[in-house]
């Protein structure tokens, strides 16, 4: 597997982030007629118009999906992506205006760099600035610049991840895609070992947030490793209606689940969207089984391509050592 989201045809993505700060986003711009469908799993989310996403509601399209950094102060940057849109035209005619539906997820990244300086709306209009179909830059850009994972033991004992991306042709011309700003409570595990390839650490080895856990039964004194969350994106060009999406944002969790150990916990905030734009028939089954894979393959592209950065080593220090 190998390739980025853009590979879906008329999606595009663009980063935008303050490298002294340490902190950034994320936009994917969608073609016309993107439908959309979400799945949140983590107990402490920090989202954005993902309601209209749900089933029952109104509207049936999506113009951008942002991924931001700085909790919930970096939801503001969704406002630059609405101004970017609405300049050009794209969203709801309601006879008055066009409004641009731009649902978004933040990640926590408050405990490195800056915690005064998150993501505004010029960022979010710089990155709809930054957007193009060609491959999108991993590791410490965009809503992965001030990403980290492994925190049981405390911010300064993670490791250093960013934002990753893949593609897999299945057939038939179907494309899926994906992109995830990886930034988790536990470790991030390669699934064709099983071994730890970023996480929680002492000096140059893993600690295994599983077994650190154990010694913590009995006590509840885990709220000071919050501040986690793993956000990204599925896309696809196969022919999906708004329940078929949300069903694929759903298994796409599947590769979260197989990749970062544990997952979904209350300290974390997991959310995935998904795109369709196309015209490709398949079984949704089909689409949702290999939304899991190429959302696993971007979260380990994404720890991967992280360089070290302020004192935190990265997964390639450690695969040098």
């Amino acid at each position: 597997m190998s390739g980025y989201i853009t590979d879906v045809p008329g999606f595009q993505v663009g980063h935008a982030e303050d490298k002294e700060a340490l902190t950034g986003c994320t936009v994917i711009l969608c073609p016309e007629g993107t439908v959309g469908g979400v799945d949140q799993r983590g107990g402490a989310p920090g989202t954005r118009e993902t309601d209209a996403l749900r089933l029952t509601h109104l509207v049936n399209r999506v113009d951008a999906v942002l991924l931001t950094g700085g909790s919930a102060f970096g939801l503001d940057a969704a406002s630059g992506v609405v101004r970017y849109l609405e300049e050009k035209g794209v969203g709801v005619n309601v006879g008055v205006a066009r409004v641009p539906i731009v649902p978004a997820a933040v990640l926590f990244d408050l405990t490195i760099g800056s915690a005064s300086v998150r993501p505004n709306a010029e960022m979010g209009y710089k990155a709809c600035l930054n957007a193009s179909a060609n491959a999108p830059a991993e590791g410490n850009v965009g809503a992965g610049t001030g990403a980290t994972v492994g925190k049981i033991l405390g911010a300064k004992q993670a490791t250093k991840a960013g934002i990753g991306t893949s593609s897999l042709k299945i057939g038939k011309g179907v494309v899926v895609g994906a992109i995830v700003a990886v930034n988790a409570f536990g470790d991030v595990i390669d699934p064709e070992n099983g071994k730890i390839i970023a996480g929680a650490r002492k000096i140059k080895k893993f600690v295994d947030t599983l077994k650190v856990m154990k010694s913590f039964v009995g006590r509840t004194v885990l709220n000071f490793a919050s501040g986690n969350t793993v956000i990204g994106v599925v896309a696809t060009n196969a022919k999906l209606n708004k329940e078929q999406a949300t069903k694929v944002a759903q298994m796409a969790h599947n590769g979260l689940a197989r990749t970062i150990r544990p997952a979904t916990t209350m300290l974390d905030g997991d959310t995935v969207f998904a795109l369709s734009k196309g015209d490709k028939e398949i079984d949704v089954n089909i689409v949702g089984a290999f939304a899991a894979q190429a959302y696993a393959q971007a979260i380990l592209r994404g720890v991967r391509a992280a360089e070290k950065v302020a004192g935190l080593p990265s997964a390639a220090d450690f695969a040098q050592t």
